[in-house]
């Protein structure tokens, strides 16, 4: 049965992606502003599909933790549905995605509009100093700059593997605040696969990390921090789903 829902929320995803994206298109010629309100539509609409199709709740916590304007967001990550949850969570982020993303129809022509950060994972410093001149940009427009510091979908529960160079240059280069965002997504979603799992997916913000510290102490409070908080939802999923930590493979 669970298999027969997931792959109904496969058709709703992508059904969904080619409608919406296409009914949207409009919003290409117009201000950005449409466009990202055409991918936070689609967010919310990724969302009721995970309740009423997959039994997965997903619920937004830590509103109190946001500042106004521009911030630095470090966000653990697990599965596919961490690029679109931040869409709903924050009024305007920028999100440094992989360059292959903007080859997909519709994906990447919102992509581009919204003026994310793409960036060749395999690149050298040229790439680390174009990233850091185009977060820049974005900061100064007063909006929020998205990094996953591990680089890619980590299962739920799996040791951290996370990288300092991008995050520690954006933290010095942007001279603004941090916000951790914790999550347990790969219970439910996880980061290959068809099936996704009845549960609850929290995305936490957690409290800011001030700018101006050395480099050092912020990646390792940031380290600390958002680990222990998407520990904690780790916990708070499975106990949901009614499994422990001993069945997360399964």
């Amino acid at each position: 049965m669970n298999a027969v829902r997931s792959f109904l929320f496969v058709i709703w995803l992508y059904g969904g992606m080619a409608v919406i994206g296409i009914t949207c298109l409009p919003t290409l010629l117009l201000p950005r502003k449409f466009a990202v309100a055409a991918i936070r539509f689609y967010a919310q609409y990724i969302r009721v599909g995970l309740r009423f199709l997959c039994g997965i709740r997903v619920e937004l916590r830590g509103h109190e933790h946001i500042p106004q304007g521009p911030v630095l967001i470090a966000g653990k990550h697990q599965a596919m549905l961490d690029v679109f949850i931040p869409f709903i969570l924050f009024s305007d982020p920028a999100i440094i995605l992989k360059r292959e993303l903007l080859w997909y129809p519709a994906l990447g022509w919102y992509a581009l509009k919204t003026k994310m950060i793409p960036i060749d994972r395999a690149g050298t410093s040229k790439t680390l100093k174009k990233m850091l001149r185009e977060a820049k940009a974005r900061t100064e427009q007063g909006r929020q700059v998205l990094i996953y510091p591990e680089g890619t979908r980590q299962p739920a529960g799996a040791a951290p593997a996370y990288k300092s160079a991008g995050v520690t240059a954006l933290y010095n280069q942007l001279e603004v605040p941090v916000v951790p965002l914790a999550t347990n997504s790969g219970l439910c979603w996880k980061p290959r696969g068809m099936v996704r799992k009845p549960g609850l997916v929290v995305y936490e913000a957690l409290p800011q990390i001030p700018a101006g510290l050395n480099r050092k102490e912020m990646f390792a409070r940031l380290q600390s921090e958002l680990e222990a908080a998407s520990d904690a939802l780790l916990d708070e999923g499975l106990a949901a789903q009614g499994r422990t930590r001993a069945e997360l493979a399964v």
